[in-house]
Formats: structure tokens, C-alpha cells, sequence
């Protein structure tokens, strides 16, 4: 098997096709493993890259299909701020927590809030796609933009989704926070990434970086292989962890699917992208417990194009106390904002290198009200736009997310159009995330083994 891209769906995908026998080999373009889900290093700080925090459900997919030396380094995050001209808060972000929030800071009744949470539990990837998240918001909290803002703005940032995409992507992703809160990886990412390559290594994966795939090969409608650096690797099945957009246009063509995939693949909409400001404190200075996770804004109300706005108002603070890599005794603090990626494109070298000076200006003077001193503490600062994504990730447009809903049709029918071709990564906004690109690895690699299984 050759699996194209180690981000964390590619990653399973490899590790479970290894474990089941299959000889794989990994090609990843960047120096590094992980996609998204990655890290730098920087005057003796560690950077995470992307916004971290995930479900419960992390904790058994990761003891399942990875390990339990995996599994017992995920942790809560139970400090989570809220701060907005709306409301301000901290909560654990589960459903009780949020219950008790919902009735005695909105004044909402408990009849109603149990009624929302059991339909969001239900939902599912078959439901009625034609209901939007505005709607099912308007049916339950009518005229109630701070509770909408409370229930959405942490799930936008998280996966790129809107109060206009369909609920069930909504619904599907919130339930799975509310079992039991919001969690990370103790030790970093690059704690991670290195132990998933030692899983891959122990199961016989054979994993290259700095290996850019030119092209998946398709002859009469079966994959043949890929050309890598001028030379063709044969294999019988592909898993592309690249986006599918990628994947289908500039990897394998277009001519290599029926016209009516096409037209469904000419419809799917990437997401949307993100910027990312990465702060190191000196290593003599520290700072109290301001929260883990900051949901900061001045904007009056939640609205996702606010959110994507070039100078938008709203953005997250991650931050990361020594406690988060133990043994490494340092304070970094990662602001998150979604962004357009035409919005930073267009701009010349010199513009957009103010820009990005303009970004780290306004996010140091929002970081101020938490933190009063903070410039004086830090000796690190950087930024990252979707134009960055863009060159390390290959993602269509920078997207941080994959794309919208349509996509994770076009993904899992890739390999009805293509023998042996299988698609794994951040599509329909459902299947993306650290939990999601996982789960989705699993399901790629089932299907790839059941191909298998089929020719023989």
C-alpha cells in the first residue's frame, strides 16, 4: 500500500494497514510528520500548530487503533473562558456544566435545554440535511444571539463551520464534546507524532519525508501507483491523505473519474483557512493560570464572517503552562483565528509582511487584558497566515478545515470511481479535527483491506 501525507487520518490509515499485514509505505512532502497537527521550534520553545482540543471519544479511538501509552497521555482542559461583550464565563465545557450555565446565566428553562441536547445526541450523517444550524438555533433559543454564540463560536473555530451549514454537522461534532468536556495532549505534539512513528516503525511501516507525490497513476479505472521524484512506486491501492480537492484535480485528474463524479467533485466548497500568532515567554518570566482555553472577542455578536475577517475581532488563546509539556519548564500561548485565504493572497511581498506585523500587534494588544505585562515577558513572536498552510500543507487554498458537507460524499465514493484508490482527511466539516481525521483513518483503512480481501 502507499498512503500519500501523514497527517493524523493518514497516519492511521498506514498504522492499521501495518497491523494488519499489509506492507505500507508513507510518503509525507514536508520534513516532518503530522499535517496540521504539528510543531516547530523557536529560541527553546516548542509551538503546537492548530488549535488543540478534542473530544473524550479521543481517548478510546487512541487505545484502540494506536495505544495505550497514547491513550493515558490525553487530559483535560477544564478551564475554558468565554469573554465577549455578551457574557463572560469559565466553564468545563460538558453538558452539565453547560446545563447549569444555560439556566442560571441565560435564564433558559431546563425542559428546553434537555429537549436540544437529546436532538443534537441523536443526529446523525443520514438525518435530514436541509435543516441549518441557524434554524435548529432559532427553534430552540429564539432571538437569543448569546446563547447562539455560546454554542457555536467554539465549534467554528474548531472545524469551520457556520450557523448556514447543515446542523447536523453541528450537532454531531458539539454531542461529541458535551459527553465529558474538551481535552489535549500532555507532552505536546511532538510527544504525539513521535510515539504514532514509533507505532508505525514497531508495525513495518516504511515512512519517507521530503516526498513530494507528483502524480497517482490511473490506468482503466485501477490504480497503478504514484510518480514520486521522476520514479514510479507500484502499489495496488493509494490512500491520498491530501485534500480531496488535491487529490482528484492535480493528483490524479480529472480524467481518471466518470463525468458524473465530476460534477458532484465540481461542486465542493473548501473551508475556510486560519491565522496563528505563536508567543514564547523567556524562560525566567511565568505568569498566573489565566485559562487554558480563551474564547476572546469585541465584536457584539457572533458572526462567522467576523470570525474570517482580515482584522477580525474574535480570536482563541491557547495557552500552554509547563504543566502541559512536563519537564519542559517553559509558557507559550498560541492565539487561533480563521481567516480567508484571498484576503492574505493577494497581498506583495512587502505588503504582506506588514500585514503580519499588523496581526501580531493586534493580537498582543487583545492578549493585554489577560495578561498586562505580557510584552515585556516575551522574547518570540511570529505569525502564520493561510498562505503558509498553503506551502507546508498543500491544502486547496490554505484550508485548515477541508471542506464543506458535500465533500464527504465525493470523499467516501472515490474509490467506487477508481479500483484501489481511497481517499482520507478533513471533509464535510464532520470528518475533520484530531478525533475526526483518526476515526476516518480507521474507516479508510477498512475499506482499503476489504478491497484487498476482494481480489483475492
Amino acid at each position: 500500500m502507499i498512503v500519500i501525507g501523514s497527517g493524523l487520518g493518514g497516519l492511521t490509515s498506514a498504522n492499521r494497514l501495518a497491523y494488519c499485514g499489509y506492507k505500507v509505505l508513507l510518503l509525507e512532502y514536508h520534513s516532518q510528520l503530522g499535517g496540521l497537527a504539528t510543531w516547530f521550534k523557536r529560541k527553546g520553545h516548542i509551538f503546537d500548530v492548530s488549535l488543540h482540543g478534542f473530544p473524550y471519544g479521543m481517548v478510546k479511538t487512541c487505545k484502540k487503533y494506536w495505544n495505550r501509552e497514547i491513550m493515558n497521555s490525553i487530559v483535560q482542559l477544564k478551564n475554558i473562558i468565554f469573554d465577549n461583550p455578551q457574557f463572560h464565563l469559565k466553564t468545563t465545557f460538558d453538558r452539565i456544566d453547560f446545563t447549569e450555565k444555560l439556566i442560571s446565566h441565560f435564564k433558559i428553562p431546563q425542559s428546553t435545554i434537555d429537549a436540544f441536547f437529546t436532538r443534537v445526541a441523536g443526529m446523525n450523517f443520514y438525518d435530514d440535511q436541509t435543516m441549518t444550524t441557524r434554524e435548529l438555533f432559532d427553534e430552540y433559543f429564539p432571538g437569543r444571539s448569546d446563547v447562539h454564540r455560546l454554542l457555536m463560536e467554539p465549534i467554528s473555530y474548531a472545524n469551520g463551520s457556520t450557523l448556514d451549514d447543515p446542523a447536523i454537522t453541528y450537532g454531531i461534532v458539539f454531542s461529541n464534546f458535551m459527553s465529558k468536556g474538551v481535552f489535549t495532549f500532555e507532552g505536546g505534539t511532538d510527544k504525539l507524532i513521535g510515539m504514532m512513528a514509533s507505532e508505525l516503525e514497531k508495525n513495518g511501516v516504511t515512512i519517507c519525508t521530503n516526498c513530494k507525490v507528483d502524480r497517482i497513476v490511473v490506468d482503466k479505472g485501477q490504480v497503478r501507483g504514484v510518480e514520486c521524484r521522476g520514479k514510479m512506486i507500484s502499489a495496488p491501492s493509494v490512500v491520498s491523505n491530501s485534500g480531496i480537492t488535491n487529490t482528484i484535480y492535480n493528483l490524479a485528474g480529472k480524467e481518471a473519474f466518470s463525468d458524473t463524479f465530476m460534477e458532484k467533485a465540481d461542486k465542493v466548497r473548501v473551508n475556510n483557512s486560519s491565522c496563528q500568532v505563536y508567543m514564547g515567554i523567556k524562560k525566567e518570566e511565568s505568569f498566573a493560570d489565566i485559562g487554558d482555553l480563551l474564547f476572546t472577542s469585541t465584536a457584539p455578536e457572533f458572526n462567522a464572517t467576523e470570525l474570517c475577517d482580515l482584522h477580525t475581532r474574535s480570536k482563541t488563546f491557547s495557552v500552554y503552562y509547563p504543566k502541559t509539556r512536563p519537564g519542559h519548564n517553559r509558557y507559550t500561548i498560541v492565539a487561533s483565528m480563521n481567516a480567508n485565504y484571498d484576503d492574505w493572497k493577494k497581498f506583495d511581498k512587502k505588503q504582506y509582511a506588514l500585514e503580519k506585523e499588523a496581526l501580531i500587534e493586534r493580537t498582543l494588544t487583545d492578549l493585554e487584558r489577560y495578561l498586562p505585562e505580557v510584552r515585556e515577558k516575551i522574547d518570540w513572536v511570529e505569525a502564520a497566515t493561510p498562505s503558509t498552510f498553503n506551502r507546508y500543507t498543500l491544502h486547496t487554498r490554505g484550508t485548515s478545515f477541508g471542506t464543506k458537507f458535500e465533500g464527504l460524499d465525493v470523499s467516501r465514493s472515490i474509490f467506487k470511481e477508481v479500483d484501489g484508490l481511497f481517499h482520507v482527511g478533513s471533509v464535510g466539516i464532520i470528518m475533520s479535527g484530531w478525533l475526526g481525521a483518526i476515526n476516518y483513518g480507521v474507516i479508510a483503512s477498512n475499506d482499503v483491506d476489504a478491497f484487498m480481501r476482494s481480489r483475492d
